[in-house]
């Protein structure tokens, strides 16, 4: 009788650079092993995107369907694989050894010392940004605002996808998407609070409406087809029990209230960070993260939306792509008719990241090699970036593409704002780029895609104005005055096909 692979003995798997090891089950998935270390899954497993692109170092894996789909020969035989797709079955006693640039990572927090009102000068309260790919969380001391310890880590839920949208298809198929979140900041929280759990007071979270539904176990069905509106975007709250956290029982924990549709609490956050209700200028924020949010507006009103611009921007939906880890081109410059690109920890380039993606088109737009359609101007369907490497770092005529489609969704949603407030780019006096994508974009490469359509002086990195905002709400004693803030659902509004159709190209003569 022939045993069954569970009951044989694992794979072990070493992971590079970092010297991390694991076992599998022989004939199991990766998938479960990987996540956990921080490798994300962009298209929720599929075998699509090849963003959980991998390389045997030593060892062998099979070659699958998927595999040969997603990588050239050379590729293959170089040892690509997509991590998704194997199950290692070796017998072997020696590990079996992977690449994975995936380790890696910076995740975006906030150093700033936030202004507060005298309270309890041994109360402690916890801000937490819980983003669909990243979360950061800081302890606050009450008395004088300062940051008393930081924790990041990558979101669980990456294995079902990089995106909002295939988080809401997991949770419809019965997948548990509240539980796995919810024991990640358990831990983040204890983490923060070691030896000073009894001074914990409060616990604020904030995030995208879908982040906050799946977090708080509310149904994300409304959210799942037009006009994507949801009942349930109050502010939930929560005993320390309810959440299985070693806090004191006294505890509060918020999430606060979204705003509407797929704009959430850290929008909300993001309008009190960069001060935009307590101003008499116009000025908007935009929030180039997986799921595009801009908000615009002055102490008399503001208007936001929230825009369905997919991971482009952080490189989930590119053949190379890539987060912005060590091995990934970051920037990319023009000099005398050349590429040259700048690779995060000195290393030879494994592939691209979002401020890299941006950088490379703009430096392609510049040089001609690159059409305004998004055409590569030579017919090979080929960008190549650092050609030097092998495999070569390259962007594909589709790279290119799912860059338009972002960019277009963005600067279409801006504009239509811009309309419904009766006003146009030259009426804005600044615009704060928000989030990990928007820190680190170029702006000259932004605003040569047509990402950004006004002057370069307005525009400024903000940083992540969620956890600032988040701090702020914290410390504050009451709860700010804001405005009239109207959610302008653009699947609804029959202007923007047409408005997103003239943004699909990129500018000329720039």
């Amino acid at each position: 009788m022939t045993p069954d692979s569970s009951s044989l003995p694992g794979v072990r798997i070493r992971l590079e650079p970092l010297a991390v090891e694991f076992d599998v089950p022989r004939g199991a998935s990766l998938v479960a092993g990987l996540a956990a270390r921080g490798v994300e899954f962009p298209c929720g497993g599929t075998g699509e995107c090849g963003g959980c692109s991998i390389r045997v170092l030593s060892g062998s894996l099979p070659i699958s369907e998927a595999d040969s789909n997603i990588f050239t020969p050379d590729q293959l035989v170089a040892g690509w694989r997509l991590a998704c797709q194997t199950r290692p079955d070796s017998s072997s006693d020696t590990p079996l050894v992977l690449e994975c640039a995936q380790l890696h990572t910076q995740i975006l927090a906030d150093s700033a010392v936030t202004p507060t009102e005298t309270q309890s000068k041994t109360s402690k309260k916890i801000a937490i940004d819980l983003g669909t790919t990243t979360i950061a969380a800081q302890l606050i001391d009450l008395t004088t605002g300062d940051v008393l310890a930081v924790e990041t880590a990558l979101n669980p839920q990456a294995p079902f996808g990089s995106d909002v949208m295939s988080r809401i298809r997991a949770a419809l198929d019965g997948r548990d998407l509240t539980a796995p979140i919810r024991a990640a900041l358990g831990h983040l929280v204890a983490r923060l609070a070691t030896g000073r759990e009894s001074q914990i007071t409060e616990v604020l979270l904030v995030g995208n409406t879908v982040m906050h539904h799946l977090f708080c176990d509310l149904s994300v069905e409304p959210l799942s087809h037009v006009p994507f509106q949801s009942p349930y975007l109050g502010e939930q709250r929560f005993t320390p029990h309810d959440l299985a956290w070693n806090l004191p029982a006294t505890c509060t924990i918020r999430f606060a209230r979204c705003i509407g549709g797929f704009v959430g609490s850290d929008i909300l956050a993001g309008i009190v960070a960069a001060g935009i209700a307590q101003r008499e200028e116009l000025s908007a924020l935009v929030d180039l993260g997986t799921n595009g949010e801009i908000a615009i507006g002055n102490r008399d009103g503001i208007v936001c939306a929230s825009t369905a611009a997919g991971p482009a921007f952080e490189a989930g939906a590119i053949r190379m792509g890539m987060r912005a880890v060590t091995g990934a081109v970051s920037y990319v410059a023009l000099r005398n008719d050349s590429l040259h690109a700048t690779v995060i920890g000195d290393v030879p380039p494994r592939g691209i990241c979002g401020s890299g993606l941006v950088d490379a088109v703009a430096a392609g737009l510049r040089s001609g090699a690159i059409l305004p359609n998004g055409r590569i101007a030579n017919g090979t369907k080929i960008f190549p970036i650092v050609p030097s490497v092998v495999p070569p770092v390259v962007l594909y005529q589709s790279d290119i593409r799912e860059l338009q489609l972002a960019k277009a969704a963005i600067a279409a949603g801006f504009r239509l704002l811009l309309k419904r407030l009766g006003a146009q780019s030259s009426s804005l006096r600044s615009i704060h780029l928000a989030g990990a994508f928007g820190n680190y974009v170029q702006i000259d490469a932004a605003l040569r895609i047509g990402l950004l359509e006004a002057p370069h002086n307005l525009i400024h990195a903000a940083g992540n104005t969620a956890l600032r905002g988040a701090k702020m709400l914290l410390l504050a004693q009451r709860e700010p005055t804001l405005p009239p803030i109207r959610h302008m659902s653009l699947a609804a509004d029959p202007a923007f096909q047409d408005e997103f159709a003239n943004c699909m190209t990129f500018p000329e003569n720039l």
